[in-house]
């Protein structure tokens, strides 16, 4: 019996022993071709048994994909077969470093740390066309930014059904330590033409699928103790013509800049700019607000992007006390450096400073922020931080700052059902010393079918951080033309109940409630404002949908407010409101996709109507088009009536891979602005681009306002 049990102990180990992923070393290189012709693959253990995702999440996916993959101590390749039911394939765009949601596609997601923080995002659509991004820990979630880049080869080969997948992935591109050799990676498939993801680690549909708590675990053979030098230098050139009809000026200027990006070690990388110019980036997409409060748009400078998410996750949503884009918001940046990754296997550590120029009435400033990231255990981890920004006189600091500082604290269990959170900060400056805290409380339940969250925040007056985003406590007076900062106290809740049916010919999934309420009280505990927000959902085989969402608040006004933009406004006093809002989303997979919503409610003291349609037509491989229109009717009755428009329009033209033209046109009648954004880009080289950019700014009727012409040029030097 003795040697039985030892023997079956002994099994036990072998088999859990054999079951863990290994990343082979192997002294050799491929031809990235698609063709898998080296003798190299054929070595190799293949990764297959895909799960279904999306619009099932039961069962193994009836077409299967086989992935192969082992590095070199340079480069990680990976090989990929789908093995489709047609031999047809459809993609929406041939524009690099966009999503890959409406395109046929191979996609990995890369842990390098194994600590399910941030990772990476490499996709490769069934034309040949790259994505690449990171994955970045967000409060209850993950997101995905696309803005950041590397260097590496794909090739896709259409090989009659099988859509077939070759990558090189520079490891010198990548965050590891060689004393942490286990990475967390996922791969999974999309295919438009049947509507479905299919991934090699089972996920439920309630976790996203870039979710990295449920990576597999490869280990890897030999991993380079250090890897190969990443000296990138970028020097760029752009020349700028800008025309002020409204001023009746016109200004001509060349500006020079530089990008330096340096591995420190294999997990320590040094970014560095100079004299940094963003004129090419895309537009932000315009938005309607009809709240009282500012709105957040995302970061998309690529320095600020590699382990941004060390920066950006450092409060909660509505209370963060670092956001990038207040950074050369007001003053152009003179030069920045940040030293971001890790210096342990359990230890992140983020090291920002940017030096703005003055410019008109904004002196000089310098923006710095420490952060240091340590996982205490499987479950807990903890970030502390400290945000400076400061007014300069040449290298000489002024008494004109704001400081803060806080702790966050992290949890997750070990059976990726629970989520907590909770947040201490503290903002400094010579003016105020009391009603300058923040603390937050939250957590979230998530299962199949089922997820909750609550939380209670708490920001005092003081809590002042002017590189952050805390709209909430900021009111502006419309009657007296004031901005009063008002601390408040903030508890939220939410439950969502989905119910999946398997066997319906019809039906894929019913939302059968997704709820939530957001409730303020003011710094005397008084109830300012509560929001409720109901809605249901349909979702049809075909992932097509029809729901309705309510929306209701109630708000104790306490200052004057002019929605209308007349001069008339809502005086304080308590106002009850509520709006019905019913939709259609077309399915997902089709040339011509839609989706079409109606409203019909109550708005402070009058009534709001409003409706919406986006149409998207796809002609690829050549183009891509897509239309939005909302329109807002308000009547307010004694104090008047307004009907905003907000019009999009997206041409995108596609002569190959690496040269497009994509043209923005963006009409915004409550912001008076009729917008033309023109974008020519030419990838040349990996990375090497020209840009010819031409904005043209327009009031809403059609009087135009500014003309800027840009042509940028920049060469990636990688070493």
């Amino acid at each position: 019996m003795k040697y039985f049990l030892t023997a079956f102990v002994s099994l036990l180990c072998f088999s859990a022993f054999a079951q863990i992923s290994t990343i082979k070393f192997i002294d050799t290189y491929i031809k990235v071709d698609g063709q898998f012709n080296e003798g190299v693959w054929q070595q190799l253990p293949e990764h297959t048994g895909f799960y279904n995702y999306l619009p099932t999440d039961v069962g193994l996916a009836k077409n299967q994909t086989v992935v192969k993959l082992f590095h070199n101590g340079e480069f990680l390749y990976v090989s990929a077969i789908y093995k489709d039911s047609t031999e047809v394939t459809q993609v929406s765009t041939l524009k690099r470093d966009v999503s890959i949601f409406n395109s046929d596609s191979f996609i990995m997601i890369l842990d390098t740390q194994n600590q399910e923080q941030n990772g990476y995002f490499f996709a490769v659509n069934s034309l040949g066309n790259q994505t690449d991004g990171l994955v970045g820990r967000v409060n209850g979630g993950y997101d995905l930014s696309f803005s950041w880049n590397a260097i590496w080869q794909s090739k896709a080969l259409l090989n009659g059904k099988h859509k077939q997948y070759e990558i090189a992935i520079p490891l010198k591109s990548l965050n590891f330590n060689s004393d942490n050799s286990t990475f967390g990676i996922q791969f999974y498939v999309r295919d438009v033409k049947n509507n479905s993801w299919t991934i090699l680690k089972n996920v439920k549909r309630n976790y996203a699928n870039l979710d990295l708590r449920f990576t597999e675990k490869f280990r890897v053979d030999n991993l380079p103790k250090k890897s190969a030098s990443r000296f990138a230098v970028t020097p760029s050139i752009t020349a700028n013509y800008q025309n002020k009809v409204t001023d009746n000026t016109e200004e001509t200027n060349f500006k020079p800049s530089l990008d330096v990006q340096y591995n420190l070690t294999s997990s320590l990388k040094l970014d560095a700019t100079v004299n940094p110019d963003f004129s090419q980036i895309d537009v932000d997409q315009q938005v309607t607000n009809l709240t009282r409060f500012e709105v957040n748009f995302p970061e998309q400078r690529n320095f600020f992007l590699e382990n941004s998410d060390l920066f950006s996750n450092l409060g909660v949503d509505g209370v963060n006390p670092f956001y990038s884009r207040r950074v050369g918001a007001n003053n152009p940046i003179q030069f920045g450096l940040k030293l971001s990754g890790n210096i342990s296997p359990k230890t992140r550590i983020g090291i920002l400073d940017v030096q703005t120029d003055s410019e008109n009435d904004n002196p000089t400033q310098n923006f710095g922020a420490l952060v240091a990231e340590y996982q205490l255990s499987r479950n807990f981890t903890t970030t502390g931080f400290l945000i400076n920004r400061q007014e300069t006189d040449g290298f000489e600091f002024i008494n004109d700052y704001i400081r803060v500082t806080g702790l966050n604290l992290n949890y997750k269990s070990d059976n990726n059902k629970w989520l907590g959170l909770a947040n201490v900060g503290k903002s400094f400056n010579d003016d105020f010393a009391n009603d300058n805290s923040f603390y937050n409380a939250g957590i979230w339940f998530n299962k199949r079918g089922l997820s909750a969250n609550a939380s209670v925040k708490n920001v005092g007056k003081n809590y002042i951080t002017d590189i952050g985003f805390t709209p909430r406590l900021y009111h502006y007076d419309a009657i007296n033309d004031l901005i009063i900062r008002t601390g408040y106290t903030e508890a939220s809740t939410g439950i969502e109940y989905e119910k999946f049916y398997k066997s319906s010919s019809k039906i894929n999934s019913i939302r059968v409630v997704n709820f939530s309420n957001n409730t303020y009280f003011d710094e005397n505990g008084n109830l300012d404002q509560s929001s409720f927000f109901l809605n249901s959902a349909v979702f049809f085989k075909d992932l097509s949908a029809i729901y309705y969402v309510f929306n209701y608040d109630y708000i104790d006004l306490n200052y004057g407010f002019d929605p209308l933009g007349k001069g008339n406004s809502l005086t304080p006093g308590e106002y009850r409101f509520g709006i019905l809002k019913i939709g259609y989303n077309s399915a997902n997979n089709q040339k011509l996709r839609y989706r079409i919503n109606i409203q019909r409610g109550t708005y402070y003291s009058g009534k709001r109507t409003v409706a919406g349609a986006y149409l998207n037509y796809q002609l690829l491989p050549f183009a891509n088009l897509e239309f939005s229109y909302d329109i807002n009717n308000i009547d307010l009755n004694d104090l008047g009536k307004e009907t905003f428009h907000l019009t999009r329009f997206t041409g995108e033209v596609f002569f190959n891979n690496r040269l497009n033209w994509t043209t923005y046109l963006q009409y915004n009648t409550q912001r008076d602005n009729f917008n033309i954004n023109s974008r020519l880009q030419w990838e040349y080289k990996p990375l090497s681009y020209i840009y010819l950019v031409v904005s043209d700014n327009y009031n809403q009727d059609i009087t135009r306002k500014n003309l800027g012409i840009a042509f940028k040029m920049n060469y990636r030097f990688d070493f």
